[in-house]
């Protein structure tokens, strides 16, 4: 490119340059000013309300990132062994350790990718919480090359940057949660991935001061980050400082004089650095025991809770109200999930009625209750079963290749999308109509998957008699869906083994019923064909369209079993053209059923 030369007067290339320097000023400005109202400010707490800069309160929606930075075994489908590090081993032991780096290296790349926040933005989601292992961040203490030094690990930083440009991009806030604290700051290790043969959180003054460190490291870098939503300093602490022996967990624990004094010597270190965040701290007992831990020491924190498997009535809520207006302070539920839809539907329902954010757990695993599901592959099942005990060990080259697929399957683009998770978050809790599930166009030749019943709250879309796990209340295991597959409705859905493909839906109990929408392209007589299966003659069923009776008790037949599928045929069943609810109602149950075929 050739040089631009200006001839002028004496003063006029002063006086341009003057100019040219006042428009950039102003267009730097202006930048700041539209990045500072695309973010709303701060988060602040004002009494008991979690504020943006305009005052306007912020209810929280978010969703944790688990496995991701820190895997836990469930997540992977392993019955136990559930700490990250021995997942590790587990994959060093059939790869060797050059493989095992590859692989770990491709799954933090694909686990969450720009794509998951977009979609999250999509759903409905404005916040994103991270689980954070330390040792992305910093050394662990016994590799320090100098006792007491910390070493800064670049990986983690540059994660978290990525994240909360996604999320700025997507105007969801970012809250960054010390998931797995140095030594791991409780007995149930796989939380925190600790190895209970090295020194604990708590058994270590340079694990304590590590984690002071990384803390002030963090506020450092991003003490100048709006859309950084808070600091959640410890996650689920869950430790017996008075009785190690008998209260393990710290559920009744008294005085917390350990934990305290931790966490106030993380907020002096983020103040030192960083006056403008919110400051998250969780009791002991997985985060719900603050037996001592007042008075706060900080004007700008808030209150995490945690809440699995318990009924989502008021009473339920009425400690975390209780704590919220003995101190004016906000409350948080920073972790739940991992039940039914219908859970997951009361439990907003609840939380939101009483102005407390919320953040699910997780975002997406090896499983149906969230809302990306990651698919297995068949070489990963048969390292499943080697790790489980119950197959043999695979060759080097299937686990190789089986986890690998599983790494590139963690792509969102590879999951499966469960939009009734979805819909059971975020539009459930606040309307009983239902959608459908899928178009349901009929015709004649159309059949009508069982599974496939509409969108909606139990007692509206479906009706079933054990819909949601309770136990941490009734001490009595329920689980919602029995077949732990395909939707995560109160409904049993199980999945056909071969020759036959798709699913089903099981344990039918008396009472239960499914609804279709269903579009109807002709009107007239159509004859229905059950597929179904029952090991004896006592099931028995009703038809009704758009709540009129159509086939009253009509018997299931045997077949020769629960697992043996038969057509079975309803006669004269007069539709018209349009849109209509069909309901198959249980009237006896103990047989499956599989699907609707439509025949004129």
């Amino acid at each position: 490119m050739s040089a631009i030369t200006i001839d002028a007067a004496p003063g006029t290339l002063q006086k341009v340059q003057q100019l040219i320097f006042l428009a950039m000023m102003s267009v730097a400005l202006f930048c700041l000013t539209v990045q500072r109202t695309l973010a709303q400010g701060y988060l602040k707490v004002q009494g008991k309300e979690i504020r943006n800069e305009k005052g306007e309160n912020v209810l929280l929606r978010g969703m944790g990132f688990g496995g991701w930075m820190v895997q836990e075994g469930y997540m992977l489908g392993l019955n136990g062994g559930g700490q990250q590090f021995k997942i590790r081993e587990k994959v060093k032991d059939l790869i060797g350790e050059d493989k095992t780096r590859l692989f770990y290296k491709a799954w933090l790349s694909n686990h969450t990718r720009k794509a998951d926040i977009k979609a999250m933005k999509e759903w409905g989601f404005n916040s994103v919480r991270l689980p954070m292992h330390f040792n992305l961040y910093t050394l662990p203490v016994e590799q320090e090359p100098v006792p007491v030094q910390n070493t800064w690990i670049e990986q983690g930083f540059a994660m978290t940057d990525s994240l909360l440009a996604w999320c700025k991009e997507y105007k969801l806030y970012l809250i960054l949660d010390l998931h797995a604290a140095p030594g791991g700051q409780g007995n149930d290790f796989n939380i925190s991935d600790r190895n209970p043969a090295l020194p604990s959180l708590w058994d270590s003054e340079a694990n304590q001061q590590k984690t002071v460190a990384l803390w002030r490291k963090l506020a450092e870098r991003y003490v100048n980050e709006p859309w950084i939503g808070a600091y959640d300093i410890i996650n689920e602490p869950n430790w017996g400082f008075e009785d190690r022996e008998n209260d393990k967990n710290g559920i009744k624990e008294q005085k917390n004089i350990g934990l305290r004094k931790l966490m106030v010597e993380i907020t002096k270190a983020i103040r030192e650095v960083d006056q403008q965040h919110i400051i998250i701290i969780e009791g002991n007992g997985w985060g719900n025991n603050y037996n001592g831990i007042f008075p706060l020491w900080d004007k700008n924190m808030v209150l995490s809770f945690h809440k699995y498997w318990a009924f989502n009535d008021q009473a339920s809520a009425s400690g975390m109200l209780k704590a919220s207006a003995e101190r004016n302070v906000p409350v948080w539920l920073g972790e739940t999930g991992e039940n039914s839809n219908v859970w997951f539907t009361e439990a907003i329902r609840l939380f939101e009625k009483n102005n407390i954010g919320w953040a699910w757990w997780p975002l997406k695993k090896l499983g149906h209750n969230n809302p990306l599901q990651v698919k297995s592959n068949p070489e990963y099942d048969e390292v499943l079963k080697y790790w489980n005990g119950a197959g043999p060990r695979p060759s080097a080259l299937v686990a190789e290749k089986g986890l690998m697929q599983l790494a590139e399957d963690l792509k969102i683009e590879r999951n499966i999308f469960h939009s009734d998770v979805v819909d059971a978050m975020f539009r459930q809790p606040f309307s009983s109509e239902t959608k459908p599930f899928k178009a349901n166009v009929i015709k004649p030749g159309i059949s009508l998957a069982a599974a496939d019943y509409d969108l909606g709250i139990n007692g509206k879309a479906y009706f079933d008699q054990d819909t949601a796990d309770y136990h941490v209340s009734t001490q009595k295991t329920t689980i919602g869906n029995r077949g732990r597959t395909y939707r995560n409705d109160g409904v049993d859905i199980r999945q056909h083994t071969a020759p036959e493909t798709g699913y089903f839906v099981s344990d039918t109990e008396a009472g239960e019923w499914l609804q279709y929408t269903i579009n109807v392209q002709n009107a007239g007589i159509y004859n229905l064909t059950l597929n179904v299966a029952a090991k004896d003659n006592k099931g028995n069923i009703s038809i009704l369209i758009d709540g009129k009776t159509v086939a009253a008790n009509k018997v299931i037949s045997q077949t020769g079993g629960l697992s043996i599928f038969k057509p079975q045929f309803l006669k004269g069943i007069r539709l018209r053209k349009g849109i209509q609810k069909l309901k198959f109602y249980i009237n006896t149950g103990g047989f499956n059923f599989s699907s609707i075929h439509f025949e004129r």
